[in-house]
Order: C-alpha cells, then sequence, then structure tokens
C-alpha cells in the first residue's frame, strides 16, 4: 500500500477508533489523537499483528522526538499505538489501541515501572499491567524489555520518523 492509500485509509477509520477506544472508560483512549503524532504515515508493524499502526506520545512524553538519544520517559509519559488492518480485497478493519504509561518507581519491576493496557477497537479492555487481564499485556512486557536500555521504548523505522 502506497502511503497515500494507507493515510487515506487512516483518515477513513480514525474517528471510528477512537470512538470504540473511548468505550473503555480509559482517559487516554478518548485523548490520544490530540497528542503528537511522530509517524509520517500509518506503517505496518510486525509485532503488533501486521496491523497498520501510528505512533502518538502526549505532552510529557515529548522526548519521544529525540529517539534513541531520548533517556529516561518522564512519569506521566503515554504513548498510544492505534492500529488498523488491510484485508488483500482493500477492506480496512479497525485493530487495537495498545498504551504505554510510565508510573512513578515502584509501580512494577517487571515492566520497568510502565503500565502497558490492550483495548480492543470495540472499548474492551483485554489487559492491564496489574489490572485485570494484567497476564493478557505479558508479551508486551517481555518485548518491550528487550529495549531496556532505551527504557523500554522502540522507535518506529527511520523512513516513517516525524523530524
Amino acid at each position: 500500500m502506497s502511503a497515500a492509500e494507507a493515510t487515506g485509509a487512516y483518515k477513513c477509520i480514525q474517528g471510528t477508533l477512537q470512538s470504540g477506544y473511548a468505550k473503555s472508560g480509559n482517559a487516554w483512549a478518548g485523548q490520544y489523537t490530540a497528542w503528537k503524532n511522530y509517524s509520517n504515515q500509518p506503517y505496518v508493524s510486525d509485532t503488533h499483528g501486521g496491523r497498520y499502526v501510528n505512533n502518538y506520545a502526549n505532552g510529557r512524553g515529548s522526548n519521544y522526538s529525540q529517539y534513541e538519544n531520548a533517556g529516561p520517559a518522564p512519569v506521566g509519559t503515554v504513548l498510544a499505538k492505534d492500529s488498523f488492518s488491510v484485508s488483500p480485497a482493500g477492506k480496512v478493519g479497525a485493530g487495537p489501541l495498545f498504551l504505554m504509561e510510565k508510573m512513578a518507581a515502584g509501580f512494577s519491576s517487571e515492566s520497568g515501572d510502565w503500565r502497558y493496557s490492550l483495548i480492543l477497537p470495540n472499548g474492551k479492555v483485554l489487559g492491564e499491567t496489574g489490572g485485570a487481564g494484567g497476564d493478557k499485556v505479558g508479551f508486551c512486557i517481555d518485548c518491550h524489555l528487550a529495549v531496556e536500555e532505551q527504557d523500554s521504548r522502540f522507535y518506529l523505522p527511520d523512513e516513517y520518523r516525524v523530524q
């Protein structure tokens, strides 16, 4: 899919994504599209089910713009990755919202003090670190700990970064 097609597909489904996620009651799910999007277009993330994704960060997480040179995330940083899929026939489908929130030291040594949340397109919270379905975000924790030296933050490929 071309950059223009991916961006067009996202523009078509963005409202559906946000309204679906907001049904979860998670405060960040209803706000993230007002934050800075660090992706210059939706891109395919194999680790997020081969879906197209975007990378958002709230104001506390603005050091995300420094990518690998960002240093530790301040407490209160929230990163959001919304997602959608495109079938071989071109049908666009809503995907989950992946959230990471940097919590105060001591929240969870297992997750590097990040709270991971996975919200389905219908607003159902599939799992949250330290909450219901916490085991369902264990994969997120394990994967992100591979970049512990970057405070568990992966950065999008260079060609999709907003500078």
